[in-house]
């Protein structure tokens, strides 16, 4: 943890909303979004594309406290659930930089990151099937999945819904190019 944060002093952190204005299912608005942001009290607030991706300015103690602060918020307004994860940018710094894939070559598009709310447990790491998806591989790293689709996402058997079983926890994924655009807004907020 950065020692700025750990005193209380504000961060840049990035939210990552799961399941929001996919495929025409719970539309939320990006401006409603940031206003959210906003009124639990975040500074400099800014949204990247439409699938709810979030830099703002926070200490410590309220950004721990966004995921459950925006989800009961969205609850409220428009009567759906949806998880939250944050990082920070020191974090999504780390993310980037410990990618497996970095150095194969892996095309940007064809790489995904799951951002898991919770580490996940050793045993369930391991329990994972290398072989599920033959021709996809993954690597865990932290609380992050890294998943590379050489034939790309859509007919996968490594899914949000597999790792989040497996891992028994809750993920959102991002491809690789919002994910250094994320960080490229993060650091610039900094």
């Amino acid at each position: 943890m950065a020692a700025d944060t750990a005193r209380g002093e504000t961060g840049v952190h990035v939210a990552l909303l799961r399941g929001i204005n996919v495929g025409g299912k719970n539309k939320l608005p990006m401006a409603d979004l940031a206003a959210m942001f906003r009124e639990a009290g975040c500074d400099e607030v800014q949204t990247y594309i439409q699938s709810g991706n979030v830099v703002f300015r926070a200490g410590v103690a309220l950004a721990a406290d966004i995921p459950s602060l925006i989800s009961e918020s969205i609850l409220r307004r428009f009567d759906y659930r949806v998880p939250v994860i944050i990082r920070t940018r020191r974090e999504l710094e780390d993310v980037v930089r410990t990618n497996p894939f970095a150095e194969t070559g892996t095309e940007a598009n064809k790489l995904l990151v799951f951002f898991l709310a919770d580490l996940p447990d050793r045993a369930r790491v391991e329990a994972l099937d290398p072989d599920r998806s033959p021709g996809d591989e993954f690597a865990v790293v932290g609380r992050e999945v890294f998943v590379h689709y050489p034939n790309g996402v859509a007919r996968s058997k490594l899914t949000n819904s597999y790792f989040d079983s497996g891992l028994s926890t809750i993920g959102t994924g991002r491809n690789w190019r919002t994910v250094t655009k994320l960080l490229d807004l993060a650091t610039a907020a900094s």
